[in-house]
């Protein structure tokens, strides 16, 4: 059961990749469009900018998966890297039990502002986008992250025999 959670996380973390990283290529592209645009044709997409936060904030948020999943997220490490093995094993622990609750509890209080920008339509200014769409990019990765460090908790706690030790393959 584990085993087969550690293996869907993987191909989680496959599509993750690939998704952040066209979505950065498509804010350079579009930021590259605009330069030239703008530079050598005195005309700017009036949308660029617009769109560029757009997949700025999808890149990020997708992101946060990868780096909750190889343990890289913020903490106090050097304060507990001054603990002992044990001592520090525990607090990375704790510590990644924080992450998971306050992901899940940001996630479903964003939720209400979700369903409210997607029953009123509401579109992004220059670019017509449903804002939806970005702005469900931060529950939905923080929902992703939560549930990624859950899985390398319970996999790291079988197969290496500890918690807060990530799976073999990252």
């Amino acid at each position: 059961m584990i085993e087969t959670l550690a293996r869907g996380a993987r191909a989680v973390l496959v599509f993750l990749r690939w998704a952040s990283g066209l979505l950065l290529l498509a804010s350079v592209a579009i930021n590259f469009a605009n330069i030239i645009g703008r530079y050598f044709f005195s005309v700017s997409l009036q949308w660029a900018e617009e769109m560029m936060l757009f997949l700025m904030v999808g890149c990020v948020f997708l992101g946060i998966g990868l780096v909750g999943w190889s343990g890289r997220h913020i903490r106090m490490d050097v304060l507990v890297s001054l603990l002992p093995p044990r001592g520090r094993r525990a607090m990375e622990l704790f510590a990644d039990l924080v992450v998971i609750a306050t992901s899940i509890a940001l996630a479903i209080v964003a939720l209400p502002a979700i369903r409210m920008l997607a029953a009123f339509d509401q579109r992004s200014q220059a670019a017509n986008i449903p804002l939806v769409i970005p702005q469900a990019m931060v529950p939905l990765g923080l929902a992703v992250m939560a549930l990624l460090i859950a899985i390398r908790l319970l996999a790291g706690a079988t197969k290496r025999g500890g918690p807060g030790t990530a799976p073999p393959e990252r």
